[in-house]
């Protein structure tokens, strides 16, 4: 399962939200099968529905 916080942690030097989702649709396309959210993005950036936004583009990138 892969974990946002997860993310986070290995790959510390992200610093925006985009970049997280280029992360996490680099896992998805990867083979990742589930994602959790776990923690909420430390980016100045992160949207308000960034839960939608990060589901989103996990889907759309196993697709």
């Amino acid at each position: 399962m892969l974990a946002l916080s997860d993310i986070l942690i290995e790959e510390f030097s992200m610093q925006s939200f985009d970049e997280l989702k280029s992360a996490i649709i680099k896992r998805a396309v990867a083979g990742e099968m589930f994602f959790q959210m776990d923690v909420r993005p430390p980016f100045k950036d992160t949207p308000e529905n960034w839960e939608d936004e990060l589901e989103a583009v996990f889907t759309s990138a196993r697709s």
